[in-house]
């Protein structure tokens, strides 16, 4: 029986365990990139650990969320990632370089190499044929210091791509398709695989477009093989030597399979507040629109650039609208500077912005007090763009483009023709902006620098084998991350300062949660419904719990990220053994969870509900690795342990 692109790849790394289902593999990692907002927490862990230089082929730290420096915070977490890093052996990209993803897909990213990022986005590169993984920021720096990185052994997902896209239908188009008909959960536990004739008609950025919105399916990754389009695009970036051919065997067997024919495919908007609640942009109607923004690591390439200058050119946009464009990099922003398309896009009226996260992220670009807001963006979860009623859409450029110019969401497929892009023979290549580390016989001598806002680590407590503690929050289905732990301007330059950033916990849910955590004496447990933590890698949503003395986070079920990152924080992920019984825990019941010692081991705890009588059993479905992890109170306090035993 033949291999899947992601069975070689994992094949080819794999440290321990086996390629069976149910099974826990561990993975040699070459390759971790970090972004500002979760950067400065891993480094933090990475120090901890106390491994003087990273142990990785490359390791590259971003600076591209917190680029609003509004107070010292933002600038001070700066200058500690840029002293660390260049002590520890990684790579530094300065605020302004650009979007990690746009970035690493560039100038890094290896067909065939495995990556590991503390961003949810970091699947991006499967566009070029790496086995790319978003993860926790603990996660990251234990790959750093050439630790073997865990995951499920996942199940593997074929998608038969046909045809060719017709004129103004674009990649995003084809991932909402995917979303439309798996949805949000369709992809835990699966690694998606694209394959067919279609795939041929795809650029390696329209490709990343596709595996940076699988994070929204859940999945694991995403993959597509490396051909003549991404030597060409490799070769382009000054990079062939790093081309090799990846591609499933003939025989490969999929646990699941589809296809979509990419003629039939027509503009599509993900309408608030899910990216699977996928409608045809010509079906919605007439909306107003306030504010159009496009860029993201999702949308933010040459191409999809100028696509919009095209479209733009020698128009305005509509008086009601306010547009922004964020180039995805620096590369991007030469390249449309230098061939006369950026003076076309602000010509029209558009709001240049830097190669930055921004919008996406909620760190500036609010929409206005109910307004609606178009996105070429990878979310729209409800608050996520700063403004609490927001209604967000997520769509193609070119439908972002087409409604900025007439003030309400429009079909392209109206417009006059635009020319085809072609994808350049040669990138304009300047890594100037990204610092090199300092070499083995200077590293000892850098200072890191420190700024009042980085503070300690919160630690778990040992694990008693038995807990009676109230449910201090019960929150329904598909909480995500940014429920949890918000992000925007207000949030994010705290990401380092975790007893400050506890006041925000589940802000947007119920503001009440922080400071009835803290006035319980010896914690509680949070309960909540499917897919408990979608979203995001932030580890801020397990290490905030933490710190406020939440104990256990109570499911139906979670998001894989998050589930290993409640693990890795020291916390117990338990899960209903009967989804209905979730139904019978209520906010301020106090519950009595016995045999949780024997439950890491047996996959069984019991819960008492000593509020209403009800007696329930949970599933604590970890690893033996995890249940280790557990009892040693995280993951750190284990990679210490395990280094003490060697």
């Amino acid at each position: 029986m033949g291999k899947t692109m992601a069975q070689k790849i994992i094949s080819a790394h794999l440290v321990e365990g086996e390629m069976k289902p149910g099974c826990e593999v561990g993975l040699r990692i070459d390759q971790t990139l970090t972004q500002d907002a979760t950067g400065t927490m891993a480094y933090l862990e990475y120090e901890a650990m106390g491994i003087p230089r990273v142990k990785t082929e490359l390791s590259v730290a971003y600076v591209d969320h917190n680029t609003l420096q509004n107070g010292f915070m933002n600038a001070d977490d700066h200058a500690f990632l840029r002293t660390i890093t260049k002590k520890i052996g990684v790579r530094y990209a300065r605020p302004g370089c650009g979007i990690c993803h746009q970035v690493h897909l560039e100038r890094f990213a290896v067909p065939g190499k495995t990556l590991i990022g503390s961003d949810s986005h970091t699947p991006t590169a499967g566009g070029i044929g790496m086995l790319a993984i978003g993860s926790g920021g603990l996660d990251v720096a234990v790959a750093m210091g050439g630790g073997t990185y865990f995951i499920p052994y996942p199940k593997s997902v074929r998608i038969n791509l046909s045809g060719k896209l017709p004129a103004f239908v674009g990649a995003k188009d084809v991932i909402l398709e995917v979303l439309r008909l798996l949805s949000v959960k369709g992809g835990v536990g699966r690694i998606i695989e694209y394959a067919g004739e279609g795939v041929k008609a795809l650029s390696v950025p329209q490709r990343a477009t596709i595996t940076n919105m699988g994070a929204e399916l859940g999945a694991t990754t995403s993959l597509f093989p490396s051909d003549e389009a991404t030597r060409q695009f490799l070769a382009a970036q000054g990079r062939a030597d790093d081309y090799t051919e990846l591609s499933a065997d003939a025989d490969a067997v999929y646990d699941e399979e589809y296809s979509i024919d990419l003629s039939n495919l027509v503009p599509l908007a993900a309408c608030p507040h899910s990216p699977d609640a996928v409608r045809e942009v010509s079906a919605l109607g007439d909306i107003p629109v306030d504010q159009v923004c496009i860029g993201s690591c999702t949308n933010s390439s040459l191409a999809d650039l100028m696509a919009v200058a095209a479209i733009l050119k020698g128009k305005t946009v509509a008086p009601s609208v306010s547009l922004t464009i964020s180039p995805g990099s620096r590369q991007v922003l030469e390249m449309l500077s230098e061939n006369g398309a950026l003076a076309d896009i602000l010509a029209s009226g558009a709001r240049l912005l830097e190669c930055a996260c921004g919008p996406c992220i909620g760190m500036g670009q609010s929409p206005p007090s109910g307004g609606v807001s178009l996105r070429t963006f990878n979310r729209n979860f409800e608050g996520r763009s700063g403004t609490a009623d927001g209604q967000i859409y997520l769509v193609s450029p070119e439908v972002a483009a087409a409604s900025a110019l007439t003030g309400k969401i429009t079909d392209p497929r109206g417009l006059p023709a635009i020319p085809t892009f072609k994808m350049p023979e040669h990138f304009a290549i300047n890594d100037n902006m990204i610092d090199l580390p300092a070499n083995e016989a200077e590293y000892q001598s850098v200072e890191i620098k420190r700024g009042p806002n980085i503070q300690p680590l919160p630690v778990a407590k040992p694990l008693p084998d038995s807990l009676r503690l109230p449910v201090l929050l019960k929150v329904g289905d598909n909480i995500t991350t940014d429920h949890i732990m918000p992000a925007g301007a207000k949030i994010l330059p705290y990401r380092s300062n975790i007893p400050h950033l506890s006041q925000y916990c589940f802000e947007g849910v119920d503001p009440e949660f922080p400071d009835r955590a803290k006035r319980s004496d010896n914690g509680g447990f949070i309960v909540g419904g499917q897919n408990y933590g979608q979203g995001s890698s932030r580890e801020h949503a397990a290490l905030v719990p933490l710190y406020l003395g939440i104990r256990a986070v109570l499911a139906v079920s979670f998001a894989r990220i998050h589930k290993a990152n409640l693990v890795n924080a020291g916390l117990l992920p338990l899960e209903f053994e009967r989804a209905e019984d979730e139904k019978k825990v209520r906010q301020g019941d106090t519950l009595i969870l016995t045999g949780i010692h024997e439950g890491l081991t047996s996959g069984r705890v019991e819960l008492k509900n000593e509020t209403n009588g009800e007696s329930l059993r949970l599933v604590c479905s970890i690893s033996p690795r995890q249940a280790d992890i557990i009892r040693a109170g995280g993951l750190l306090n284990y990679t210490r342990e395990k280094a003490l035993a060697q």
